[in-house]
């Protein structure tokens, strides 16, 4: 068992720069194991940042794609931009019905509000351009309220639909009721939002709408008791969408636990740690964290990345290990970055090989299009990324770098990675794994299994024909580009 103070193993320390980041490069985790840091000191320098200023720019939906591409390629703060990638699909909006300048803006927003108080984040999604036009509050008035963001606001991004024990979380009463709420609420074309007061509905009981009753949410549900929680306790107009996430945040499941915390906590642990986690891994968190009252985002965190749980899915494949499915995003900028390609300028915009496929219609052939989340569930995740073609999508990105030799800047340089002076395939099979951040230097804690290092010896070899390799004969580099190709493609590289 371990805890804050445990000093980080090199399996460990790999498998936590992969799940906060995008890779596990061999320098990067000798640096931490040198300085002997623990699972405590680690998180502090993943968490230790302060979120940029950036914005996705361009005039296009592919320009604003490309720009956060070539961003993500190269910016220190993964994590950050890991935190980004995880609210855009909690938040799901997409380019495809929304201004591309609101877009942008939303990224924006998402970077400065990726760690800190997540219910101020949801309080600035509530009047995010992108978000109102997407779910129609910018449609949402008095004569006809529209519930398309109230729904969601339960249903997705705070309560979900039942809790942990399967007990619903809400009525269509309240959906009805937060709708509300939202009338009247506009922007102009910079996207900064303002209530109109005519398109408002300020009535409380009484008068042209009386027929609606008070402004009361939770009569049922979130244990406020049969009087429910008024929304207008804080003033009526303006103050109202505040006081509905006040609210929000003060429901309790059926079992008294916080509802938020309970299931935003979750969502996170399921990306950053493995799917269907127990419910009580997620209590004993936001106990430590006190995410349930401060709503700090870093703090939780901070708490999983030093919990026993969290590398729990780091150990390889077997039938008591629990693993994950890269999201293609991840697969695509993680391989980059480990194999050290660094494809500059307009080289984003085609592939390896001369392909004239982009980097994003590779992504989009492995069923991800960032700014443009399927539906407003976000991406279909897990299983759904390794459908047949998107699986023969993810396999050509890789294959094509690693036979890529024309010296662009998608090319792999092997030399870079290994000692190209090896002749033993075994040496050769280790020091690809441990440069893709799959095993020690010395083949040791490889997330390989004995008969994946024989198939790719025999791969090498030509079945024992050829039991020495060099490394700088066509053939024989060939055979090592191979080698990358085969691992990257495999299920311990696939998988986090």
């Amino acid at each position: 068992m371990g805890d804050a103070n445990t000093t980080l193993t090199a399996v460990e320390a790999r498998h936590l720069l992969r799940r906060t980041g995008f890779g596990a490069r061999p320098r990067d985790v000798e640096r931490i194991l040198a300085r002997g840091d623990t699972r405590g000191e680690m998180a502090d320098r993943l968490l230790n940042f302060r979120p940029t200023r950036f914005r996705p720019g361009g005039t296009s939906d592919d320009d604003s794609r490309d720009k956060w591409l070539r961003y993500l390629l190269r910016t220190p703060r993964q994590l950050q931009e890991k935190l980004v990638l995880f609210w855009h699909d909690h938040f799901a909006t997409s380019a495809d019905q929304v201004a591309n300048l609101f877009m942008r803006n939303q990224n924006r927003l998402l970077r400065q509000y990726c760690q800190g108080d997540f219910k101020a984040l949801v309080k600035a999604i509530n009047l995010d351009a992108a978000m109102m036009d997407f779910l129609n509050t910018s449609d949402n008035s008095k004569a006809e309220p529209n519930e398309n963001y109230a729904r969601e606001l339960l249903e997705l991004f705070t309560l979900g639909v039942h809790d942990a024990s399967g007990v619903t979380n809400y009525t269509q009463a309240d959906i009805v009721q937060i709708a509300r709420a939202f009338t009247g609420w506009r922007h102009d074309s910079a996207g900064t939002p303002a209530l109109v007061p005519g398109l408002h509905d300020f009535s409380d009981g009484t008068g042209e709408f009386a027929s609606r009753g008070p402004k009361v949410i939770f009569k049922t549900r979130g244990g406020f008791g049969p009087g429910g929680r008024s929304f207008t306790v804080n003033g009526s107009g303006e103050a109202e969408i505040d006081t509905v996430i006040d609210i929000l945040f003060d429901h309790t499941d059926s079992t008294g636990h916080k509802t938020v915390a309970r299931y935003v906590g979750r969502r996170l642990v399921e990306y950053f740690a493995y799917p269907g986690v127990d419910i009580a891994v997620v209590d004993e968190l936001i106990d430590d964290s006190n995410f349930g009252n401060t709503w700090d985002i870093a703090s939780f965190l901070r708490a999983l990345f030093v919990h026993d749980e969290f590398y729990r899915s780091g150990a390889p494949i077997g039938t008591a290990t629990v693993k994950s499915v890269k999201w293609p995003i991840d697969l695509v900028i993680g391989t980059y970055r480990q194999l050290g390609v660094k494809p500059k300028g307009r080289a984003l915009a085609t592939r390896p090989q001369g392909s004239a496929q982009s980097l994003r219609a590779a992504l989009e052939d492995m069923g991800q299009v960032l700014l443009s989340p399927p539906s407003v569930f976000g991406w279909d995740t897990e299983l759904d990324w390794v459908s047949g073609f998107a699986m023969l999508s993810r396999y050509a990105l890789v294959r094509d770098i690693c036979y890529s030799n024309d010296g662009s800047s998608h090319s792999l340089r092997p030399e870079r990675l290994i000692d190209r002076a090896l002749t033993d395939p075994n040496q050769i099979v280790a020091a690809v794994a441990y440069a893709l951040g799959l095993a020690d230097q010395d083949g040791s804690n490889s997330q390989l299994t004995a008969q994946d290092v024989a198939t790719l010896v025999a791969f090498l070899t030509d079945d024992g024909a050829s039991p020495s390799i060099d490394q700088f004969s066509l053939a024989g580099d060939r055979k090592v580009r191979g080698v990358f190709a085969l691992l990257l493609q495999s299920a311990a590289y696939q998988l986090h």
